[in-house]
């Protein structure tokens, strides 16, 4: 195996259904900017509430990808 290494970049992912989609939105975007995804970790978790019910899930996602040998 050879040696590798890694950036970290910070999304923030929502969505009106769930925490789980909003976590795959940041992950897809992430994979969509930066080539090599190959982790994640949730940092945050937030909610918005209107009229006493949740309104959307917010998640603060680090991901980390591999950077290309030069």
């Amino acid at each position: 195996m050879t040696d590798r290494s890694y950036a970290i970049a910070t999304l923030v992912g929502t969505s009106p259904e769930s925490i789980d989609t909003a976590v795959r939105n940041a992950v897809k975007r992430a994979g969509e900017i930066h080539k090599h995804v190959d982790w994640f970790e949730v940092d945050q978790i937030r909610g918005y509430v209107r009229e006493n019910g949740v309104d959307h899930f917010q998640v603060t996602v680090r991901v980390g990808y591999r950077l290309e040998d030069q």
